[in-house]
């Protein structure tokens, strides 16, 4: 798989809940963080979102919003309205007036991501995603998201990897729109630079190999310097901490699974022996492989 189907793999994203979100006259409503990824694409009318510290960003009818993870916002009718701190629901809800048809319709919804990688994976993709009706690619999300709907109201047999699929569609297709901010270093904007790219099609084909920063320079046909120089600004780290990084959140989620020796993992990501594994692990992770396994991410100390 190319990098980016790696990393959506390795989140895991399951557990959908998908629902309306109406609203009629003047509201505002406000939500504190939550630790998911939220969604939602605006089916009629238009609202104003606000982050914190940031000015209100119109959305109107077929625009679509991804937040990888949900920071504190508010929701709208108009820029500058009052608004309720409400507490996030899995069922349908309206805003405003109850009486009459509402103005404002959206489809819009959460899910679930493997927290063992979450923080480091989430650092490599963009804070917010907004792709405006007017790119094309949100007639795409509209359809994938009436579908996690679909299958969020039903109960069939094999409902839980039909969502999954599905929500990986979904991300893939959000993070695939060239119209995000370039400046924000990570996975993406990496991708997007074809020399980059081919390091990392590269480091992910074989995470085993010892790479070295003249080999992966090569790759890029760059000198040694002028690959670290723009890896760097790109990517927000060094090529060697970011193949150390993606190793450490393949050992995790091997741990995690429980279903592959140490000296497995050891030898799939690249380290001689399991002794050597466990070696960097503790020192990267502040504890051993076993103990990681045992009690999950809360066993370690940083990433």
């Amino acid at each position: 798989m190319d990098p980016l189907s790696d990393v959506i793999a390795l989140l895991q994203p399951s557990t959908a809940i998908s629902k309306p979100i109406r609203g009629r006259g003047r509201w505002g409503v406000r939500y504190a963080a939550y630790d998911a990824p939220g969604f939602t694409i605006i089916v009629e009318g238009e609202c104003w979102i606000a982050f914190e510290g940031q000015q209100p960003v119109k959305l109107e009818r077929g625009d679509f919003l991804l937040l990888p993870s949900t920071p504190p916002f508010s929701l709208s009718s108009h820029p500058g309205a009052e608004c309720e701190l409400r507490q996030p629901m899995d069922i349908a809800v309206q805003y405003g007036d109850r009486d009459g048809e509402a103005d404002f319709v959206a489809l819009g919804g959460t899910f679930r991501i493997e927290p063992v990688n979450a923080a480091l994976l989430l650092a490599l993709l963009p804070r917010v995603v907004h792709v405006p009706a007017s790119q094309g690619r949100a007639g795409r999300l509209g359809k994938t998201i009436q579908l996690i709907m679909e299958e969020c109201e039903n109960d069939e047999p094999g409902k839980e990897m039909v969502l999954q699929r599905l929500l990986e569609v979904l991300l893939v297709e959000a993070l695939r729109w060239r119209g995000m901010d370039g400046g924000v270093a990570g996975l993406l904007n990496g991708m997007r630079d074809p020399m980059l790219a081919r390091v990392l099609r590269a480091m992910h084909a074989d995470v085993r190999a010892g790479w070295t920063v003249a080999e992966l320079a090569g790759i890029a046909g760059l000198s040694r310097s002028a690959f670290a120089a723009r890896f760097g600004d790109v990517l927000g780290c060094g090529p060697i901490e970011y193949l150390v990084r993606w190793r450490m959140a393949l050992a995790k989620d091997a741990l995690m699974r429980g279903s592959k020796t140490l000296d497995r993992i050891a030898e799939e990501i690249g380290y001689e022996s399991a002794s050597a594994f466990s070696t960097a692990f503790r020192k990267r992770l502040g504890c051993s492989p076993g103990k990681f396994a045992r009690g999950g991410a809360g066993s370690a100390t940083r990433a």
